[in-house]
């Protein structure tokens, strides 16, 4: 059976996907989403408040966890989906506006074969790529989110699992590192199914994944340089220093602001936001 999956209302769709000729390199991670399903929710910047599920007093405070919260994009699923993990490499699946479950080797997302194929080139006509996938490995299942993705030269996307944003317990993800500027191909992700013989549910309006952009420089040969002070006589006074800043002075002073990072690293990124 096939049912189309239910669009997204209108106010909660950001295609922010730019034009062919928007498509230019802007000397930073400028990322071109391109969705492929039809209806599907488009991603959206990450949210500082992790959607809302931050507490209040992280949320004003923890500029730390609100910038990893707010960095990169939520991308969804495609359409509401469900998985059983029956043991070994056995999984069965469902989706939303059916009762029936089905063995999974490899799914398409309902319909979306036929429309790829009536819009598509004829010579790309079946190669509509797979929603989902099952692995040898027991428990592990590939799933597309529906769009494809390119960044600016120089420029890789990290995708992880939603930072800071609850999520079900019943699965894991598996991160990876796509060099989205050579390489045109699925956003998808890799989860591994830790309950068995009871539904996993997945929501086409919940983030799926983070999207995150990184410099290729920023991984790879360049980890390899750096350095370990291996005892605490080995602080130099330029170290002590900002340890006096940063752990002594706030804890001497009567008159202590709470969320001094936070402010600090506010006005510092208003000031590198600010442009002459």
């Amino acid at each position: 059976m096939d049912a189309e999956p239910k669009p997204a209302p209108e106010d909660v769709r950001q295609d922010n996907a730019a034009s062919a000729d928007e498509r230019v390199d802007h000397g930073g991670p400028h990322v071109t989403f391109f969705r492929l399903v039809p209806g599907c929710r488009a991603p959206q910047r990450a949210d500082r408040s992790a959607a809302g599920t931050m507490s209040t007093r992280a949320f004003r405070y923890c500029e730390a966890m609100t910038s990893a919260s707010a960095f990169g994009w939520y991308a969804f699923p495609p359409v509401s989906f469900s998985l059983i993990w029956e043991g070994g490499t056995d999984i069965i699946w469902s989706y939303a506006g059916v009762d029936d479950w089905y063995r999974l080797k490899a799914a398409q997302v309902p319909n979306f074969a036929d429309h790829f194929d009536r819009v598509a080139p004829p010579e790309f006509k079946g190669f509509s790529p797979p929603f989902l996938a099952a692995f040898i490995e027991p428990g592990v299942v590939q799933i597309w989110s529906g769009l494809f993705a390119r960044t600016s030269p120089g420029w890789s996307l990290l995708v992880r699992s939603p930072a800071n944003l609850a999520r079900s317990q019943f699965y894991d993800h598996y991160e990876g590192i796509i060099e989205a500027d050579r390489w045109f191909g699925p956003l998808f992700t890799n989860i591994r199914l830790t309950r068995t013989h009871a539904p996993v549910e997945f929501d086409a309006q919940f983030p799926l994944l983070q999207v995150q952009p990184i410099p290729r420089s920023a991984y790879g040969d360049a980890l390899d340089t750096f350095h370990v002070v291996q005892d605490l006589a080995e602080f130099r006074e330029s170290d002590w220093d900002s340890f006096r800043s940063t752990v002594v002075a706030p804890n001497v002073d009567p008159h202590r602001q709470k969320g001094r990072y936070a402010v600090g690293a506010r006005r510092r990124r208003k000031g590198e936001d600010t442009t002459d």
